[in-house]
């Protein structure tokens, strides 16, 4: 069976191939488990007569279990790498979509939708995130803000074209097409994806020396930090034992920060085209406000991660989360158009790059060789932003608006930005 093979001579790095494919895992993964409700929102509740509210339940209880698995995904991700996890989370993930459009009761709809989660998350998440990770140190940020962009363009696709699908074709066509089209991920993931550079005799970021290191040792097993330039002594970084992890400030805090602030992401992606609906705007037009926004979060993710590389990532991420806040506070003017365009360029290219700098930060402060052992037990903190979805539905179905849960994610997203810089690299017990 063909399958690419990286190699030393290569003029195009092999781990921007890896990006590529967790990309299209980050694309899938969150397009069709997260965005997909801003088309399904409508046609769901009209044809089985739930509420917002109990929809949304449905995705903060599935998203709950996939940020829960991510913590044994990312036990196995250390022991056998993500290649494995990303052919086989695709095929399951896709049967799981399908089902949404069979469903016709709503326990049904949440036993899916939590399925739908634990596939997705076994090819997204944590496990294309350690993919990038192996391959990139030094281009770490711009690697992943690339592989991150797809979740705002997953946004900016995946729902408009299952609106015009569902409105096409309707619903049980548009989930067995998509569901067929996520399952195309696997064979892919298994010709391209490779675990780490050091099997093909490269180096993180396409760095040389390590075919000269290996003639001076005459073919002697080498440590990658042995073949580094001394001037990146932190290449891997440390081991982190968990009890001293629990012991490091720098774990609560970026855990909690990021709780603070991703409230308001979930809580408005989830459902923004159903805001514009309520805005006036007709459903299709919704749909493409909602898009813009999610395609500004795409350019984020990139501009974030890239400017991590070049500036100190913690001052980074907190004049984002401030940018998210101040941009959510625009939302809160009515009825003028300005400040509705400066809500989706503000918090569109901040909230972009929210998801985008958490395992950048992760590898910041923790190192490469620690990465998913340390960043499984960081996911884990993203259970408690779902109440934000969950806010948003509450917010609308007793006040008929979504400001009162816009403000709490504006003030939430302030404090996490102040959280950030109170933030100091770790350091673990000898």
């Amino acid at each position: 069976m063909l399958m690419l093979t990286p190699r030393p001579d290569s003029k195009i790095f092999y781990g921007w191939y890896v990006v590529a494919v967790a990309f299209a895992a980050n694309f899938l993964s969150v397009g069709t488990g997260f965005y997909i409700l801003n088309a399904f929102m409508d046609p769901l509740c009209h044809a089985n007569g739930w509420s917002r509210t109990d929809v949304n339940f449905a995705l903060s209880t599935g998203m709950f279990f996939g940020y829960l698995v991510q913590f044994l995904y990312g036990t196995v991700v250390e022991k056998i790498g993500p290649r494995l996890l990303m052919v086989i989370g695709p095929f399951f993930a896709g049967i799981m979509f399908i089902g949404i459009g069979h469903v016709t009761a709503l326990w049904q709809f949440y036993i899916v939708f939590v399925l739908l989660y634990l596939g997705n998350n076994a090819y997204g998440g944590i496990v294309a995130n350690t993919a990038v990770s192996n391959w990139f140190i030094l281009k770490r940020g711009q690697a992943m803000g690339f592989a991150a962009a797809a979740i705002s363009f997953s946004g900016a696709v995946v729902p408009l074209v299952a609106m015009s699908m569902v409105f096409a074709i309707g619903m049980k066509w548009t989930t067995l097409i998509i569901g067929l089209f996520m399952m195309l991920l696997g064979p892919i993931a298994w010709f391209i994806v490779r675990d780490w550079p050091e099997t093909y005799g490269l180096l993180p970021d396409g760095l040389s020396g390590i075919g000269n290191a290996e003639e001076e040792n005459q073919g002697e097993e080498l440590d990658a930090a042995d073949l580094l330039p001394n001037q990146f002594p932190d290449f891997e970084g440390a081991e982190w034992k968990f009890k001293d992890l629990v012991r490091a400030p720098a774990f609560w805090k970026m855990g909690f920060a990021y709780v603070l602030t991703l409230a308001g992401v979930m809580g408005v992606m989830s459902q923004l085209q159903p805001r514009f609906a309520d805005e006036g705007f007709s459903p299709m037009k919704a749909m493409v406000l909602m898009a813009i926004t999610a395609f500004i979060g795409a350019v984020g993710k990139y501009v974030w991660g890239s400017l991590c590389d070049r500036f100190e990532p913690r001052r980074v991420i907190s004049l984002l989360m401030a940018g998210a806040g101040i941009g959510l506070s625009l939302s809160l003017i009515k009825d003028c158009l300005p400040a509705m365009y400066g809500f989706m360029a503000l918090f569109g290219f901040c909230m972009g790059g929210v998801m985008s700098t958490y395992p950048i930060l992760t590898g910041y402060l923790f190192g490469r060789r620690a990465f998913a052992s340390v960043l499984k037990y960081l996911m884990l903190f993203l259970t408690l932003p779902l109440i934000g979805p969950i806010a948003a539905g509450v917010s609308y179905d007793l006040t008929g608006s979504y400001d009162f849960a816009y403000a709490l994610y504006a003030v939430m997203a302030f404090g996490g930005s102040a959280l950030i810089l109170t933030i100091k690299r770790p350091v673990p017990q000898a």
